[in-house]
Parts: C-alpha cells; structure tokens; sequence
C-alpha cells in the first residue's frame, strides 16, 4: 500500500491517512482479507462509521477513498460495484469570516513566532500547511511576493508578501540562521526535499535556501528516510495559540487559523479586488469555489433588509 502511495507521489499525510483506514476496514472485518470481501463489507465499514461513530461525510469519503485506493491500485480490483458505492452527500456550509476588527484583536494577542505565522496567513491568504511548508527560498523581498510551492492540487503559485511583515520576516530569518549554523556544525542540518531531488542536488537538503523558515524546536525522524533531522513547526502549535487568542479577544465565532484566509479573500473582495484576481491568490481551480465568498459580503440574509426593519 505505502509503495503504491510513494510511486504516485502523494503526501505523508494522505499516506498516513489511507494506511490508517485500511487498517481499520479490515479489523472491523475480524482480519479477513480484502480479496474476501467485497461492496457488502465496504458499505457495513461505512455504514459504521456514519452511524455508530458519527463522523463527518469528508471522513466517510475519505475513508472510501483509501478503500477504492486499496482495492484498484494495491490488489487490481476492477469490480463494477467499485462504482456503485455511494458516497456521503458533502454539507455546503458559509465559512466563519472575521471582521476586520475581530482579525486585529485576534492578532493584537498573538505575538513571537506565532503571531508572525498568523499575520502570515491574513496578510497572503495562505493554507495553514502552506505557510508550515514555507522554504527560505520562496520569499521574494525585492519583489514583494512569496512562491507557494506544491499547493493544494501539486500547483504552484505566487502572493503578496506584505510590506508591513518585511522587517519582522527578516529578523525571524536572522534567527532561523543561527539555528541553522548550529545544526550545521552538528552534521544534522539535512532537511526533507520532495521527490527525487535529493539525488539530483546532493547538496541541497543542507543548503540555506531549503531550509523551512519556520522549522520545529528540536529533532524528529523522518517517517521515510529514518533521518533524524529538524523538521518545520507543528501546525497545532498555532492552532492552540490561535484558538487561545481567539478566546482572549471574547469572540465567539470558532475561528480558526484557516479563517484568517477567508478572511483575507472577503476583505479584499469588499475593497473592490476583481474575483479572479482573489482566485488566482487562493489557488482555486474553479471561480465557483472563490465565489462563496461573495455570500459573506452581503449585508444580512443575502443583502435584503428584513421587513422588520421597515416598520415604522
């Protein structure tokens, strides 16, 4: 499973996550093999997932996924019923967006590494791993722009990089140098590199440029390499100090680091930003997803005034 995931380049992550749910189909089966059982068994694992765990209907199709993944490219399976498994109808839900007094209270309480992280993610619109994930030699200074590589979907892209960080991204970078320094003399400044880059620049996970610029505090082994090395920072690290900031500031929305780019894309479309300009920002595939936005821009319930509101 994990060979096949590894030759069509998917993340860690989705690799974690699939390993994780084929393990569970086949527990919850008594540890029968997959070659044995068949749609029945996928829609009863499915089936207890929704009812008796009550999860969401992204993690039903998620595990779905992993499932179609085991059964196609793992086994070779083609059965017609791999087609006829229904997945969970998606919810469509508005996102939380903050005002944009409610984003300088929430980054008035957020300072250090973290607070630069969320100023981040207002300031470009960035995903929350896309900012993680940041190189050193993805910021653009001169030009004011920042290079997100490997997005969502494998593509890349180009933001802004916001005048008012410049200083503070610079100072962060002092830092993470000497960070750097240090790991270097120590024989443990490797850094994990996509691909096959590693042999084609065996240089370049030791390089400055490939450093992440928000690396984690210490150690970890990598999953793949069994290379000690330092990783970039936990992303529940700022989720924790966003949701504290989030408390601090008495707003009750749940807000949560992924809401400071919807709040990014609605800000700018209310400053008058063309909708595919914001799209191009966000890395939509599709104007249809950047236009939900446009339903948190209006005014109550779809811009109408209530009749209420017009009593005398």
């Amino acid at each position: 499973m994990r060979d096949q995931i590894r030759l069509r380049h998917y993340s860690i992550r989705t690799e974690a996550q699939y390993v994780h749910w084929v393990k569970r189909y086949i527990l919850f089966h008594h540890k029968r093999h997959p070659r044995e059982m068949g749609a029945t068994e996928v829609e009863a694992f499915l089936t207890h997932l929704a009812v008796d765990e009550h999860v969401a209907s992204a993690t039903q199709n998620q595990a779905l996924s992993a499932l179609l993944f085991l059964y196609r490219k793992v086994l070779g399976v083609e059965l017609p019923w791999l087609d006829d498994v229904v997945r969970a109808k998606q919810s469509q839900r508005l996102p939380v967006v903050l005002t944009r007094l409610e984003v300088q209270r929430v980054l008035e309480r957020m300072d250090g590494v973290h607070g630069l992280l969320a100023r981040l993610l207002y300031g470009t619109g960035m995903r929350l791993m896309e900012v993680i994930r940041l190189r050193v030699k993805d910021l653009y200074f001169e030009q004011g722009e920042i290079l997100i590589r490997e997005g969502k979907g494998a593509k890349d892209r180009v933001t802004m990089l916001p005048d008012s960080l410049v200083a503070d991204l610079r100072a962060h970078l002092l830092r993470r140098r000497q960070v750097f320094d240090d790991d270097l003399r120590m024989g443990k400044a490797t850094v994990y590199l996509p691909d096959a880059l590693e042999r084609k620049y065996p240089a370049a996970n030791t390089s400055w440029g490939w450093q992440y610029v928000f690396a984690s505090g210490s150690y970890s082994v990598d999953p793949r390499s069994g290379v000690e090395q330092r990783h970039h920072l936990d992303e529940k690290l700022l989720q924790r100090a966003m949701k504290k900031a989030v408390t601090a500031a008495g707003i009750a929305k749940p807000a949560t680091p992924h809401t400071l780019r919807h709040s990014f894309a609605t800000h700018l479309l209310e400053s008058g930003y063309d909708i595919r300009t914001v799209q191009e920002l966000l890395g939509h595939a599709d104007v249809a997803t950047t236009m939900i936005y446009t339903h948190v821009l209006k005014r109550g319930g779809r811009g109408v005034r209530s009749p209420l509101d017009a009593l005398g």
